[in-house]
């Protein structure tokens, strides 16, 4: 391994300029800097369109009782261009607002999203979403709820959202892993989280 690897850091770079280009849903930014090299010296002046949504959470509600989990689908038009279907599987998830904590949002989204109340809220972990081109991170959880409460269509009329709830037994999800029919990224990494951590989650829940 190279001893070499963190030896840079955000004091390595010089922002030069941050240029607005674009306010609507999203917002687009373009951000001219200068940075180290690993050879030595700083680099010419590097120009990149950065795609600013702010950060959001994600959350994946898990019933003990009943081995399920609380999964959501809606159309993602983004999918479009390399799936037949843009109607995805997904984990629970939403921005977070100024003022909000990440748990707020975790509440919040679950009852819009699904009409479910979280119980226990455990953090997973962070990622960044796709650095070279947005500034997003998103936060993983897990949670408990009751999944027999899960059901119907919801989502925020102003938002023009339009979700389907479903109540999925582990074995599926497993194998929605494996066969791609789950392709997204916050919806693998929790559902892997959760496989990889289960034993202790679940301690963890029983002991609360």
């Amino acid at each position: 391994m190279s001893k070499k690897i963190g030896m840079f850091n955000s004091n390595d770079i010089k922002i030069e300029a941050k240029t607005p280009l674009y306010q609507g849903f999203f917002k687009m930014v373009r951000y001219d800097f200068k940075h180290k090299l690993f050879a030595g010296g700083w680099s010419d002046t590097v120009r990149r369109e950065i795609f600013e949504r702010g950060h959001a959470v994600a959350v994946l509600p898990y019933d003990p009782d009943t081995q399920e989990f609380v999964l959501i689908e809606q159309i993602r038009i983004g999918a479009m261009a390399t799936s037949d279907n843009p109607w995805l599987i997904e984990v629970i998830a939403g921005i977070i607002d100024e003022g909000e904590t990440e748990a707020d949002v975790c509440c919040r989204e679950a009852e819009e999203e699904a009409g479910i109340v979280l119980r226990q809220l455990s953090k997973a972990t962070s990622y960044l979403a796709s650095p070279g081109g947005t500034t997003e991170r998103i936060h993983i959880f897990m949670a408990t709820t009751d999944a027999t409460t899960a059901s119907g269509i919801h989502g925020l009329d102003h938002e023009s959202e339009d979700i389907r709830v479903h109540r999925v037994a582990e074995k599926d999800a497993l194998e929605w892993l494996e066969n791609g029919r789950i392709d997204n990224a916050a919806t693998i990494i929790a559902l892997q989280w959760f496989f990889m951590h289960k034993k202790v989650l679940l301690k963890n829940w029983s002991q609360v």
